[in-house]
């Protein structure tokens, strides 16, 4: 059986914390921040957790059980 790949945009987005959960980043925090209030911009730098149902199909991209 051959070597399954991790995909590539997944591998850059997203990490694996100490007690097994992936960690995600925010979107809406790379371009077009003028408009943004310093509050939404402050919230959106916060690391997020994936959720619940999505984890399964992370898990699969990033080659994990």
């Amino acid at each position: 059986m051959p070597k399954l790949k991790t995909n590539s945009g997944a591998k850059k987005r997203f990490t694996l914390t100490g007690t097994g959960k992936i960690k995600r980043k925010h979107a809406f925090k790379s371009h077009i921040l003028t408009k943004k209030t310093k509050k939404q911009k402050r919230n959106l730098t916060h690391f997020g957790l994936v959720a619940a149902v999505d984890v399964s199909n992370v898990k699969r991209m990033l080659c994990l059980k």
